[in-house]
Protein backbone atom coordinates (compact mmCIF):
# COMPACT_ATOMS: atom_id res chain seq x y z
CA UNK A 1 0.00 0.00 0.00
CA UNK A 2 1.28 3.50 -0.85
CA UNK A 3 2.29 5.95 1.85
CA UNK A 4 -0.28 8.20 3.51
CA UNK A 5 0.29 11.69 2.18
CA UNK A 6 -0.12 14.43 4.78
CA UNK A 7 -0.28 18.22 4.66
CA UNK A 8 0.33 20.46 7.68
CA UNK A 9 -1.36 23.83 8.19
CA UNK A 10 -0.17 26.07 11.03
CA UNK A 11 0.75 29.73 11.10
CA UNK A 12 3.82 29.00 13.24
CA UNK A 13 6.74 27.38 11.42
CA UNK A 14 8.16 25.92 14.64
CA UNK A 15 4.92 24.01 15.19
CA UNK A 16 4.99 22.82 11.57
CA UNK A 17 8.51 21.50 12.04
CA UNK A 18 7.57 19.85 15.31
CA UNK A 19 4.68 17.97 13.67
CA UNK A 20 6.93 17.10 10.73
CA UNK A 21 9.52 15.56 13.06
CA UNK A 22 6.83 13.57 14.89
CA UNK A 23 5.65 12.06 11.62
CA UNK A 24 9.02 11.53 9.93
CA UNK A 25 9.82 8.39 11.89
CA UNK A 26 6.66 6.63 10.67
CA UNK A 27 7.54 4.91 7.40
CA UNK A 28 3.97 4.76 6.10
CA UNK A 29 3.41 8.51 6.42
CA UNK A 30 4.92 11.20 4.20
CA UNK A 31 4.54 14.95 4.78
CA UNK A 32 3.96 16.46 1.33
CA UNK A 33 3.64 20.13 2.23
CA UNK A 34 3.61 22.61 5.11
CA UNK A 35 1.54 25.81 4.82
CA UNK A 36 1.36 28.78 7.18
CA UNK A 37 -1.13 31.00 5.34
CA UNK A 38 -4.59 30.45 3.89
CA UNK A 39 -3.38 31.13 0.32
CA UNK A 40 -0.43 28.74 0.70
CA UNK A 41 -2.77 26.05 1.94
CA UNK A 42 -5.25 26.36 -0.94
CA UNK A 43 -2.43 26.51 -3.51
CA UNK A 44 -0.80 23.42 -1.99
CA UNK A 45 -4.05 21.45 -1.98
CA UNK A 46 -4.62 22.38 -5.62
CA UNK A 47 -1.16 21.29 -6.75
CA UNK A 48 -0.40 18.41 -4.35
CA UNK A 49 -3.55 16.72 -3.01
CA UNK A 50 -3.07 14.79 0.24
CA UNK A 51 -4.89 12.03 2.09
CA UNK A 52 -4.92 13.82 5.43
CA UNK A 53 -4.61 17.51 6.30
CA UNK A 54 -3.43 18.35 9.82
CA UNK A 55 -4.79 21.70 10.98
CA UNK A 56 -3.48 23.20 14.20
CA UNK A 57 -6.10 25.64 15.50
CA UNK A 58 -5.27 28.79 17.41
CA UNK A 59 -8.22 31.12 16.82
CA UNK A 60 -11.65 29.66 16.11
CA UNK A 61 -13.16 32.64 14.34
CA UNK A 62 -15.46 33.08 11.34
CA UNK A 63 -12.52 33.25 8.94
CA UNK A 64 -11.15 29.91 10.15
CA UNK A 65 -14.55 28.19 10.09
CA UNK A 66 -15.20 29.45 6.55
CA UNK A 67 -11.80 28.12 5.47
CA UNK A 68 -12.62 24.66 6.83
CA UNK A 69 -15.97 24.69 5.01
CA UNK A 70 -14.23 25.76 1.79
CA UNK A 71 -11.74 22.89 2.09
CA UNK A 72 -14.51 20.39 2.77
CA UNK A 73 -16.40 21.52 -0.34
CA UNK A 74 -13.46 22.06 -2.71
CA UNK A 75 -11.39 19.04 -1.65
CA UNK A 76 -13.91 16.37 -0.53
CA UNK A 77 -11.31 13.57 -0.70
CA UNK A 78 -9.03 15.27 1.82
CA UNK A 79 -9.62 14.14 5.40
CA UNK A 80 -9.16 16.98 7.87
CA UNK A 81 -7.69 16.30 11.31
CA UNK A 82 -7.98 19.17 13.80
CA UNK A 83 -5.36 19.68 16.52
CA UNK A 84 -6.57 22.15 19.12
CA UNK A 85 -6.11 23.39 22.67
CA UNK A 86 -9.79 24.36 22.57
CA UNK A 87 -11.96 21.61 23.98
CA UNK A 88 -15.11 23.37 25.18
CA UNK A 89 -18.32 22.05 23.70
CA UNK A 90 -19.34 25.08 21.65
CA UNK A 91 -15.98 25.38 19.87
CA UNK A 92 -15.69 21.64 19.19
CA UNK A 93 -19.18 21.45 17.72
CA UNK A 94 -18.59 24.49 15.51
CA UNK A 95 -15.44 22.92 14.08
CA UNK A 96 -17.02 19.49 13.55
CA UNK A 97 -19.96 21.09 11.74
CA UNK A 98 -17.55 22.49 9.13
CA UNK A 99 -16.92 18.91 7.98
CA UNK A 100 -13.77 18.06 9.96
CA UNK A 101 -13.15 14.30 10.06
CA UNK A 102 -11.12 14.14 13.25
CA UNK A 103 -10.34 16.12 16.38
CA UNK A 104 -7.42 15.70 18.76
CA UNK A 105 -7.54 17.60 22.05
CA UNK A 106 -4.60 19.16 23.90
CA UNK A 107 -3.83 16.04 25.98
CA UNK A 108 -3.27 13.85 22.88
CA UNK A 109 0.13 12.22 22.36
CA UNK A 110 2.15 11.14 19.30
CA UNK A 111 0.75 7.60 19.19
CA UNK A 112 -2.79 8.95 19.07
CA UNK A 113 -1.84 11.34 16.27
CA UNK A 114 -0.48 8.42 14.21
CA UNK A 115 -3.56 6.32 14.98
CA UNK A 116 -5.84 9.19 13.94
CA UNK A 117 -4.05 9.58 10.61
CA UNK A 118 -4.37 5.86 9.84
CA UNK A 119 -8.04 5.92 10.87
CA UNK A 120 -8.87 8.87 8.63
CA UNK A 121 -6.99 7.34 5.68
CA UNK A 122 -9.12 4.21 6.12
CA UNK A 123 -12.31 6.23 5.78
CA UNK A 124 -13.35 6.60 9.41
CA UNK A 125 -13.65 9.63 11.69
CA UNK A 126 -11.44 9.91 14.76
CA UNK A 127 -11.94 11.84 18.00
CA UNK A 128 -9.72 11.79 21.07
CA UNK A 129 -11.21 10.40 24.27
CA UNK A 130 -12.20 13.72 25.84
CA UNK A 131 -13.90 14.85 22.62
CA UNK A 132 -15.72 11.51 22.32
CA UNK A 133 -17.03 11.92 25.87
CA UNK A 134 -18.17 15.44 25.09
CA UNK A 135 -20.04 14.33 21.94
CA UNK A 136 -21.56 11.35 23.76
CA UNK A 137 -22.76 13.61 26.56
CA UNK A 138 -24.30 15.93 23.98
CA UNK A 139 -26.03 13.00 22.23
CA UNK A 140 -27.42 11.58 25.49
CA UNK A 141 -28.72 15.00 26.46
CA UNK A 142 -30.45 15.32 23.09
CA UNK A 143 -32.09 11.89 23.46
CA UNK A 144 -33.26 12.72 26.99
CA UNK A 145 -34.77 15.99 25.79
CA UNK A 146 -36.57 14.20 22.96
CA UNK A 147 -37.92 11.64 25.43
CA UNK A 148 -39.08 14.43 27.75
CA UNK A 149 -40.85 16.11 24.84
CA UNK A 150 -42.48 12.79 23.97
CA UNK A 151 -43.79 12.35 27.53
CA UNK A 152 -45.13 15.89 27.53
CA UNK A 153 -46.89 15.31 24.20
CA UNK A 154 -48.36 12.03 25.41
CA UNK A 155 -49.99 13.86 28.30
CA UNK A 156 -51.86 15.98 25.77
CA UNK A 157 -53.53 12.91 24.27
CA UNK A 158 -56.68 11.28 25.57
CA UNK A 159 -56.83 7.55 26.21
CA UNK A 160 -59.09 7.18 23.15
CA UNK A 161 -56.54 9.00 20.95
CA UNK A 162 -53.72 6.74 22.17
CA UNK A 163 -55.96 3.76 21.43
CA UNK A 164 -56.46 4.98 17.88
CA UNK A 165 -52.72 5.54 17.35
CA UNK A 166 -52.04 2.00 18.53
CA UNK A 167 -54.63 0.44 16.22
CA UNK A 168 -53.67 2.57 13.24
CA UNK A 169 -49.96 1.94 13.83
CA UNK A 170 -50.68 -1.79 13.76
CA UNK A 171 -52.08 -1.50 10.22
CA UNK A 172 -55.81 -1.34 11.01
CA UNK A 173 -57.92 0.60 8.53
CA UNK A 174 -60.25 3.42 9.57
CA UNK A 175 -63.22 1.05 9.17
CA UNK A 176 -61.57 -1.62 11.34
CA UNK A 177 -60.73 0.95 14.01
CA UNK A 178 -64.28 2.28 13.92
CA UNK A 179 -65.74 -1.23 14.32
CA UNK A 180 -63.41 -2.11 17.21
CA UNK A 181 -64.16 1.10 19.11
CA UNK A 182 -67.86 1.26 18.16
CA UNK A 183 -67.55 4.70 16.60
CA UNK A 184 -68.04 6.04 13.08
CA UNK A 185 -65.32 6.25 10.42
CA UNK A 186 -65.77 10.02 10.41
CA UNK A 187 -65.04 10.11 14.14
CA UNK A 188 -61.89 8.09 13.61
CA UNK A 189 -60.71 10.55 10.95
CA UNK A 190 -61.56 13.46 13.25
CA UNK A 191 -59.52 11.90 16.06
CA UNK A 192 -56.56 11.45 13.70
CA UNK A 193 -56.64 15.09 12.69
CA UNK A 194 -56.76 16.19 16.33
CA UNK A 195 -53.85 13.88 17.17
CA UNK A 196 -51.69 15.32 14.36
CA UNK A 197 -52.48 18.87 15.49
CA UNK A 198 -51.76 18.15 19.18
CA UNK A 199 -48.42 16.51 18.37
CA UNK A 200 -47.53 19.09 15.72
CA UNK A 201 -46.90 16.33 13.16
CA UNK A 202 -47.25 16.69 9.40
CA UNK A 203 -47.29 13.17 7.98
CA UNK A 204 -48.44 9.66 8.84
CA UNK A 205 -44.79 8.58 8.90
CA UNK A 206 -44.08 11.15 11.63
CA UNK A 207 -46.97 9.74 13.65
CA UNK A 208 -45.62 6.19 13.35
CA UNK A 209 -42.17 7.36 14.46
CA UNK A 210 -43.73 9.09 17.46
CA UNK A 211 -45.71 5.96 18.36
CA UNK A 212 -42.65 3.71 18.15
CA UNK A 213 -40.45 6.13 20.13
CA UNK A 214 -43.04 6.30 22.90
CA UNK A 215 -43.75 2.55 22.97
CA UNK A 216 -47.35 2.91 21.82
CA UNK A 217 -46.68 0.41 19.06
CA UNK A 218 -43.87 -2.13 18.66
CA UNK A 219 -41.85 -3.08 15.60
CA UNK A 220 -42.66 -6.69 14.77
Amino acid sequence: MSKISVGIYDEHKLVQEGLNVLLKSTKDIEVIFKACTRNQLIDSLNTTPVNVLLVNVHNVNTSFLNLMIQINISFPRVKTLILSVHDDEEVVLKIIKTGANGFLAKESERNELIEAIYTLRNGHDYYSESITHLLLKRYISKIQNEQSDGVANLKNLSSREIEIIELWGNSHTNREIADKLFISVRTVESHKNHIMQKLNLKTAVDLVKFAIKNNIIEIQ
